[in-house]
């Protein structure tokens, strides 16, 4: 499965009811908040690496990306597709992450910030005389990371302490690394999650207005992310029956609120994690 993501800083993601508009808006969203273009190309290794100097040409030399990609871990989005849907996404941001010449994390978490399990945390760097040299290296880098990931994914999925889910204390959590990586790295934080926090606020899986979510982020002590880029994906989707449309409106306004209130340059929360017809 390949995710093929468009750049432009101008995109704004407005909630909208459709399904399909919603997965458009995700595509968008993926991009905004990450600092890479793909084309659109074949899979032949010649194309693969035209796709992949294009991302080159767009990183930003003077602030590498540090990938923090947070995961919900809990029983209400836990499916085959779902869990899919999340690899693929995370596989984009890793090959964007190594080209840009970053440093990743992945994680999965459920109750609280201490019920967070590690499943990669390292600097992806593709080695090499030239760019062309460098590049041909994308897809061992990748491949190593992600398979490294898939495996732990599981296991750590299991020995996640607690039934609840405490979205919100992810923030905190990538506030800390970004901390320690230091240096001139930019945060880029992926939250893949349904959206339905249930520990300290209970959102539930009912609608709520434009201004009780306000409200409701107003209560919640976030952390300051100057710089970052914060995405918020796959709001809504569940196991089982999806909410009405109007609840996964409220969950994309609460969540825009909660990282306005961070300080970050870019927030995008959105319902899907990739383009239709993959």
């Amino acid at each position: 499965m390949r995710l093929t993501i468009h750049t432009t800083d101008s995109l704004r993601v407005v909630p909208n009811p459709s399904p399909r508009r919603f997965r458009l808006a995700a595509v968008a969203a993926l991009t905004v908040a990450t600092t890479m273009t793909a084309c659109s190309v074949g899979s032949s290794p010649h194309g693969e690496l035209a796709q992949d100097k294009q991302i080159l040409t767009d990183c930003d030399a003077s602030s590498p990306p540090a990938s923090d990609i947070q995961v919900d871990g809990t029983g209400s989005s836990d499916t085959k597709e779902i869990t899919e849907e999340r690899m693929a996404a995370i596989e984009q941001v890793v090959r964007t992450t190594a080209i840009c010449s970053g440093r990743l994390r992945v994680s999965v978490f459920s109750a609280s910030s201490a019920a967070t399990a590690t499943l990669f945390d390292g600097p992806l760097l593709l080695h090499g005389a030239t760019d062309n040299a460098r590049l041909k290296r994308a897809a061992v880098v990748v491949d190593d990371a992600m398979t490294e990931i898939r495996d732990a994914y599981g296991p750590a999925v299991a020995g996640l302490k607690g039934k609840g889910s405490d979205i919100t204390a992810e923030y905190r959590l990538a506030g800390e690394w970004i901390n320690q990586v230091g240096g001139d790295f930019r945060l880029h934080l992926f939250i893949l999650t349904d959206g339905f926090q249930n520990v300290g606020i209970d959102l539930g899986k009912r609608a709520i207005s434009k201004q009780e979510a306000a409200e409701l982020a107003n209560k919640t002590a976030m952390p300051k992310l100057p710089g970052a880029s914060v995405t918020v994906a796959g709001l809504g989707r569940v196991a089982g029956t999806p909410p009405r449309s109007d609840v996964v409106e409220g969950l994309v306004t609460y969540y825009d609120a909660l990282c306005k209130k961070t300080g970050a340059a870019k927030c995008v929360s959105v319902t899907d994690y990739a383009s239709e017809g993959r």
